[in-house]
């Protein structure tokens, strides 16, 4: 009888069961199993079974099951980052100019990304252009009760560049949004300007959003740019490799 297994034994067997189903099904069955569901042991476990821990973070995971669970959803929510889907997922768009347009990594008076995988960018023109997205956080598996009491940290990259022949301006708004999409916190750069005969290296901008607050259900991601030299044509800044992820 499972009543009767010594509670280490208790613990190994149900680390075998999915998360969702220990949470939703296995929880309900007695005090002795929620107790266990709700403990650290079971989820320290299945954190070191799937390779979870050693990661300076865990040290101080005060919840290891939210732990568990942010570890496993940990992703970029920013769609179509690299503009390997020409502009689909991106709204708002502002195409001033010539608008926006896609390019082959290098381009023209460019430099290659710094890391392999990335091979396309999104390019501004003479006037400005910005585009946006918006993250629905449930829509992404992050509940209320996560968000409203973990706060884990939400961090926000992008990675901008000039062509070395043009100069440009770049910026980066970052809004956490209620779910009346009031503004809870937010990040946004000055105006950058990049100089003509600039170095055309990519620059890594990056923010950390940690104790906003209970109630955020929505990220909203913008950025744009465009040069300062009103060149026809795209010479504006370029962008790609965009993220937002939530940490455990």
């Amino acid at each position: 009888r499972m009543e009767s297994l010594p509670e280490a034994v208790l613990i190994r067997i149900l680390a075998s069961i999915p998360a969702v189903d220990l949470v939703l099904a296995c929880r309900l069955v007695c005090c002795q199993w929620k107790n266990l569901v709700d403990g650290a042991a079971l989820w320290i476990l299945k954190c070191q079974q799937e390779g979870l821990t050693g990661t300076e973070s865990e040290e101080n995971a005060e919840n290891w099951q939210n732990f568990y669970f942010l570890s496993k959803k940990r992703r970029n929510l920013i769609k179509n980052p690299c503009g390997e889907e020409d502009m689909q997922h991106w709204g708002d768009v502002h195409n001033g100019g010539d608008g926006w347009k896609i390019e082959e990594l290098p381009g023209d008076f460019g430099k290659e990304f710094p890391s392999e995988g990335v091979h396309k960018y999104f390019v501004t023109s003479y006037e400005w252009c910005r585009k946006s997205q918006v993250i629905d956080l449930r829509a992404e598996g992050y509940w209320e009760e996560l968000m409203d009491t973990t706060q884990p940290k939400i961090v926000v990259k992008d990675w901008y560049a000039g062509r070395s022949d043009a100069g440009c301006l770049y910026e980066l708004y970052v809004k956490l949004l209620s779910e009346n999409e009031d503004v809870l916190a937010e990040y946004k750069t000055e105006t950058i300007a990049i100089p003509q005969d600039n170095d055309a290296n990519w620059t890594e901008i990056s923010h950390t959003f940690s104790n906003y607050g209970p109630g955020v259900r929505f990220i909203c991601f913008e950025h744009g740019g465009q040069d300062t030299l009103f060149w026809k044509g795209w010479y504006g800044v370029r962008v790609t490799n965009s993220s937002v992820t939530v940490e455990p």
